[in-house]
Order: C-alpha cells, then structure tokens, then sequence
C-alpha cells in the first residue's frame, strides 16, 4: 500500500494533524537535556496523567497500541492452542497480538446499533479453551461491559479493551480503560490525542504491573535497576522493545495536557454534524451513529451508513469531485486471507459482512473550520441517492 498523496491546496481531507501549542517547546526541552530515550521526564509525566485521571492501577506509555495488545498478550501467557475473542469489525493488531503467541481468534459479530462486539453472541463462543474476550470499543462509543464482564469472570476469562478509539469516553459514569484487566490506548495520528505514532497500556490489576515493566523492557528488571531496586538488570522473561521515545513522549504531552479543550472542540463537531445531518439522513435512508443513553462517546469519528456499497461508491466520488475525502475502513477479519485458515466464511458475521460494505467516515480532526464542516455538511445535502 502506497503512501497517501498530497492534497491539492483547499481540499478538504479526512483527517490534520495538529499541534496544540507546547509540542515543539517540550520537543526541545527533552532534546536539551539529553533525554531522548524512553521513561525518562516526559514518559513519567504522561503515565502519571493517566494514572491520576482514570486511577487506574499503573500507565506505561508504549510504541503503538498495536505493542501494547502485545503486551497484554504476553502478560496473558497466551499458548498455542488458546482461543482469544475478538469482533471481526476491527483493525488487524486486535487479532493479530494474540495470534503472534499462537492464539486462534474466534471472531465474533457486531451489534447493529453500536457496531460494538455482540454481547449476546459470546455464549455460543466460549469454549474450555477460551483465554480472553477484547471488547473494541467502536468509534468511542462503549461496549456493553456488565454483560460482557458478567460472562467472563465466572469463567476466569480475562477481559482486554481494545480502547484504541475510547479515551476519555465513558460507560456509566466509568471511565473506558479502566473495565477490564488490562486496557489498550492509541495515540496515531488519527486519534483525538496523538504523538504520531504510540500508545499506552492501562493497567487495572496489580497482578500484571511488575511483570508489564519488564515485558516493555525487552524481557529486563532495567526499570527496577534505574529506581535502585536492584544493583544490576538482566534478561528475567519474554518481552520487547515496546518503551516510547521520550521525544514522542514530549509531543503527547503537550497534548495529554489539554484533553478537555481537545475533546469539547471534538464533542461541537460531532453534534453539529449530527443535527445538520439529520434532516438529509432522513430522507435519504441513510443511518447516523447510535449511542446508547449511559454511553458518554470519546468523540472519535463521525460516520454514516449508507443504503448499499454502491451507494457508498457514489458519495465517496461526489464529495472527492467538491474536494472532500471521506474514507471506510474495517473489511471483515473472518474473511480476510490470512484468517482462511481458520475456516471463516460468508455469513458467519453478517452484520459486520452487511456494515463493512456500507459505512463511510466523515473528515473530522481537531483543527477543523466551521466553514470546512459547511462544506461537508453542504455536499451531502447537494447529494440524492437514484431512487
């Protein structure tokens, strides 16, 4: 897959990336010092930040959310032969962790509403080898977590959140992050709070937090050693290279730190396309996100389902012909190539099979105009589906 292109000058794209003021002040502070490595000053800052907001029981900033679901799988003890749920409708790395520790995923389908895994589901997928359910919480918008951790802890399965989308969302007054053993963040470039490419693992049991460090530390007690814990480090388990570099960890704080401007600026883009929209979604068959009354949404994205994937097609040509970029994402794990191995087939998921087809994701970024969201909001209107 070929890099994006650029731009031309006025397009309206699917997604800026932005500072929001100490980046580059932080950036060279780091630098100054010489503290470029990881767990150094800025790493400290944006654990203990996470730490403090959620209270959970320990944050460790990390080189992707792809490493951290690694992570988790390893603290997991994940075995050949173990069986690990996760929705179809998602990015790769959630299944992908666990296989890499010869885990077979069982895909499980999406609810219509959420498009979050289908709690409902779950029963007839557990079996005696089922190690760990990982809930993706869809666009921000929580999974349903009493039921889901209702049907785990009984079975001693761990539950892993894949919150890639869901920071500082909410489930009943709880924060996302903090319902499961272990919780997975990322901080890409397309998330509401980024350093371009990183992540983070929230811990929530105590049982994981030493073994954690040392998994982030290629396999080392190095982070014991460098608190005077022990006189020198070494090789102690498995693990990897997964510790951020302290100048990443500069720019994310510098936007860790003003979480709630970043978050209300996403909440107003949000709700105005939700309300502008509705008249036009109305009567164009067309379906606006869903979220459930004791759901408070990380504000991540903001997406329609359209009638039919040709319908999607078309729009996605109208508005790139206005100079809009919208994109979809997310084609049904279950029936990628590399998953035939595990004999998934049409049908097996078919809300997923029937959304993948149809949903299309606005332009939606934390420096976006009141006139580009005109714009957005003006070329769907102009747009009428063939009757």
């Amino acid at each position: 897959m070929s890099a994006t292109p650029p731009l031309p000058a006025g397009f309206i794209p699917f997604n800026r990336s932005a500072l929001q003021g100490s980046e580059l002040k932080y950036i060279l502070e780091t630098i100054t010092v010489g503290q470029i490595a990881g767990n150094q000053a800025f790493s400290l800052k944006c654990q203990t930040l996470l730490e403090q907001t959620f209270g959970v029981k320990r944050a460790l900033v990390v080189t992707s959310c792809t490493h951290a679901l690694e992570m988790a799988a390893l603290l997991l003890d994940i075995q050949p032969g173990d069986e690990v749920i996760v929705p179809s409708f998602t990015f790769v790395s959630t299944a992908n962790a666990f296989v890499l520790r010869g885990a077979k995923p069982v895909f499980c389908d999406i609810r219509s509403d959420t498009l979050n895994l289908d709690e409902t589901k779950l029963g007839a997928l557990i079996t005696p080898r089922t190690r760990a359910i990982v809930p993706v919480h869809y666009a921000g918008v929580a999974c349903e977590m009493d039921a889901i951790n209702a049907i785990a802890q009984p079975r001693s399965i761990a539950v892993i959140e894949d919150n890639a989308h869901g920071l500082f969302g909410k489930y009943k007054g709880r924060w996302l992050g903090t319902l499961g053993a272990l919780a997975t963040q990322s901080f890409h470039e397309t998330k509401n709070i980024t350093c371009g490419e990183g992540g983070a693992l929230l811990i929530n049991d105590l049982r994981y937090t030493e073994r954690a460090e040392i998994i982030r530390e290629k396999g080392t007690n190095r982070a014991r050693f460098f608190r005077g814990q022990v006189d020198k480090y070494s090789w102690v388990d498995l693990g990897s290279s997964y510790v951020m570099s302290d100048v990443l960890a500069a720019f994310l704080y510098a936007q860790l730190e003003v979480w709630p401007a970043i978050q209300a600026k996403r909440r107003a883009l949000w709700n105005r396309y939700h309300v502008a929209l509705a008249p036009w979604a109305s009567q164009q068959g067309v379906r606006r996100p869903i979220v459930p009354a004791h759901c408070e949404p990380a504000w991540h994205m903001y997406y329609l389902i359209l009638p039919s994937v040709e319908a999607r097609t078309t729009l996605i040509a109208h508005l790139k012909s206005m100079g809009i970029l919208a994109v979809f994402h997310y084609l049904p794990l279950h029936l990628s190539e590399y998953a035939s191995r595990w004999g998934g087939k049409p049908g097996d998921c078919p809300v997923t099979e029937g959304v993948s087809e149809r949903l299309l994701r606005l332009p939606f970024y934390n420096t976006m105009t009141p006139g580009e969201q005109d714009s957005v909001i003006a070329a769907l209107e102009s747009f009428h589906f063939p009757a």
